[in-house]
């Protein structure tokens, strides 16, 4: 600790310093007092120019970091905290204060502003000034406050800390006996006994089930149905691992994807992997007759698809016979045709890819790329980049870069002879209409990696677009465009027949659009035939519509309340004597509804006839539903389940993949129920958790 040195003519009056042993033992205000300059009360020679020295020393005390000193008249001096504005007395005449009190305001937390940034800053139980550590070097009283709490060592709580750690870091389980891992966790924290590989296994275990539990609460709670995404992984071992998620809209109207299982498929390729690891899912989390679509990653063979229907109809009711059931992921489809785009003309794409990585593998011919660019004013404002071949959307922004700088590189060789083998004229050419019918692939792909998971209507606006655009691009006299597009249409119009249905349902029920888009589309599309194919939407929406009101979800505690808050109570008789006999006219009310119903238009109807909403950019579809839900209580429920069908199977992060998942071999060798139990804990780990709120239980009131 540095200190102030006594000056010379105040050596003889300090009291000389006790051995260290007994220092220790020192109450800490009077060691600070030992340590001072200038102890209290000492009295200095009058106040004489002469006997002064012509120059003041230099305070060397780390106080003096804090503080300045003020005259605030004829002498006296205050000494006043940088900090704070406080002031505190250091000199009066002759006699001075000293700097224990001032050490004290702000080493033991007092200062009002040190107080504050200790506790904006959180950075340790102990924390305290980092220009006053040197205070804790020298032994004193230990002061608490109510912003440095005590914590006890609690062994339970770091075992917990490290399970958590393991999951939202992929770690390995063995790192806890990693020889650096346990050498430092010692010296942090000498008290631990460090975990072992199996004990560490088992706390992951336990805070995956406890994680799980409030999932299933939710899940329990769901007043509509679940849709299902399948994304198979393959391995090093040949063995698949099926990753299935549930997408579902709670009673809140809160859009909810959670991952479910993660479940080992020895036999990946086989004909009833899908249907297994669907049947293990709705086991797990008691969701029998509560599915209601399926999406999956790749094309699955008829007999996959049969093996499927026929475990959900045993018990899951299959809407509108199982034309909803299975879908496939757009991710996949788009990054398949791509791949095949891109495939066509790998020549030329090659050519820009050795042009670009030509200019960016070297500084100085970066340099002169840009000095030519500027000479002859591109006014492109496109970076190159050179293109990551698993993420196509990183080929397709270097193609797009690359062709809007084509006339530099055209003139590159003419300063650089080490630049050989540009791209022709021709080839240009061809690169700028690839991209031109890679951007709507491309834009469509974007959507899917936002934070929000967009709700099923919001794809058909994308799909049959680039159904129509490249349909009428195949048709191209141009031999280029019709033959690269040619094989972009026909992969393309496999995923529009197999999810054009779902699709068209989810528009339907999107307030500004209904049936009017589908028609309009569809004339686009189809030309004459476009009217048997808007019947068959038409009739498909009406004939779900019939199996929601014959067919209703067993009442969840959401809509147990409400149903017997809606229905219709006997009035107390007024002296008819009916309800009191027990006969009461329940039966009656039922009929009346059943037969004006039928008399008068369904709700989908009203609904249909009604004018179309404004088309504003911002529309929240599950919030408009959610207002209208006693308007429409039987359409609406049908709406929650529509809205809520996903489109992709991947997370957001592998949108662009051009390879399939593949799981690490370090996970293949734990247990299957170790590596389900750490992949979903982390995703519900990841986001924020769900709780049940008791709204869950309670009757909204109506609208």
């Amino acid at each position: 600790m540095e200190v102030e040195n006594p000056d010379p003519i105040m050596n003889n009056e300090l009291v000389p310093m006790e051995p260290m042993e007994e220092t220790q033992a020192m109450d800490s205000e009077m060691q600070l007092d030992l340590l001072d300059p200038q102890p209290n009360h000492i009295e200095l020679p009058p106040n004489n120019t002469e006997q002064q020295p012509t120059k003041r020393r230099k305070k060397k005390s780390i106080v003096w970091e804090h503080f300045t000193i003020e005259t605030v008249g004829a002498g006296c001096r205050r000494a006043c905290c940088k900090q704070c504005k406080q002031s505190f007395a250091y000199s009066t005449g002759s006699k001075v204060a000293g700097t224990s009190h001032l050490k004290r305001h702000i080493a033991k937390g007092t200062c009002p502003v040190v107080l504050r940034n200790q506790e904006k800053n959180q950075l340790s139980p102990y924390s305290a000034p980092s220009k006053m550590s040197t205070f804790s070097d020298t032994p004193k009283r230990r002061y608490r406050t109510a912003s440095v709490p005590y914590l006890a060592f609690d062994a339970d709580r770091c075992r917990h800390e490290i399970a958590r750690m393991i999951i939202m870091h992929d770690y390995p389980l063995h790192m806890v006996e990693h020889p650096g891992f346990v050498a430092f966790v010692q010296n942090l924290q000498p008290r631990f006994d460090m975990v072992s590989f199996n004990t560490v296994q088992g706390d992951c275990v336990a805070t995956y089930l406890k994680e799980k539990q409030s999932i299933q609460k939710v899940i329990e709670g769901m007043p509509g149905r679940i849709c299902l995404t399948l994304d198979l992984w393959s391995s090093s071992r040949t063995i698949g691992y099926m990753f299935i998620s549930g997408q579902f809209i709670d009673s809140d109207w809160k859009m909810h994807k959670k991952l479910l299982n993660v479940i080992m498929e020895p036999y990946p390729e086989s004909d009833t992997a899908f249907s297994h690891s669907v049947a293990a899912c709705l086991s797990d989390w008691s969701m029998d007759g509560k599915l209601f679509s399926v999406t999956i990653n790749q094309p699955l063979s008829d007999a996959a698809v049969d093996n499927l229907r026929a475990l959900l109809s045993v018990k899951n009711p299959l809407m509108l016979d199982g034309q909803l059931l299975v879908g496939n992921c757009l991710a996949r489809s788009l990054s398949s045709i791509v791949q095949d785009a891109l495939a066509s003309v790998q020549g030329i794409v090659k050519k820009v890819r050795d042009s670009v990585k030509y200019v960016k593998t070297s500084e100085s011919r970066e340099d002169k790329f840009i000095e030519l660019k500027q000479q002859l004013q591109v006014p492109s404002s496109k970076s190159l980049a050179i293109d990551d071949q698993t993420q196509w959307n990183t080929t397709y922004e270097m193609l797009l870069a690359a062709s809007e700088l084509k006339e530099v590189f055209s003139c590159l060789d003419t300063s650089d002879p080490d630049y050989k083998d540009a791209p022709s004229i021709e080839d240009w050419k061809q690169i700028e209409t690839l991209c031109t019918f890679l951007k709507p692939l491309f834009d469509t792909a974007n959507i899917l990696t936002t934070s929000t998971a967009p709700t099923t209507n919001t794809f058909f606006h994308e799909a049959w677009k680039i159904q129509l655009e490249l349909a009428r691009a195949a048709a191209s006299e141009d031999p280029f465009v019709s033959t690269l597009t040619k094989f972009m249409q026909e992969n393309f119009d496999k995923y529009w027949k197999s999810i054009c249905f779902i699709l068209a349902i989810a528009v339907v029920m999107d307030p500004r659009f209904k049936m009017k888009l589908v028609e309009f589309s569809f004339s686009k599309i189809y030309g004459e035939e476009a009217a048997s194919y808007v019947k068959v939407v038409d009739d498909g929406i009406h004939e779900l519509f019939l199996e929601y009101i014959a067919l209703p979800l067993p009442l969840t505690p959401a809509y147990a309340e409400e149903a017997n808050g809606a229905s219709i109570k006997p009035e107390d008789g007024q002296g008819s004597g009916i309800s009191s006999n027990g006969l009461g006219l329940t039966d009656f009310d039922v009929y009346i509804m059943e037969t004006t119903s039928q008399l008068s238009k369904s709700e989908l109807d009203q609904y249909l006839e009604e004018s179309l909403l404004p088309r504003v950019h911002e529309f929240d579809v599950i919030g408009w539903w959610k207002l209208n839900r006693r308007k429409y209580p039987t359409l609406s429920k049908m709406a929650r389940d529509i809205l809520s069908i996903p489109v992709c199977t991947v997370p957001a992060s592998s949108v662009f993949d051009t390879v399939r998942k593949e799981m690490d071999s370090y996970r293949c060798s734990l247990r299957p129920e170790t590596v389900e139990a750490l992949i979903c804990a982390k995703d519900w780990l990841q986001t924020e958790n769900v709780e049940t709120p008791a709204a869950i239980v309670k009757m909204e009131v109506p609208i």
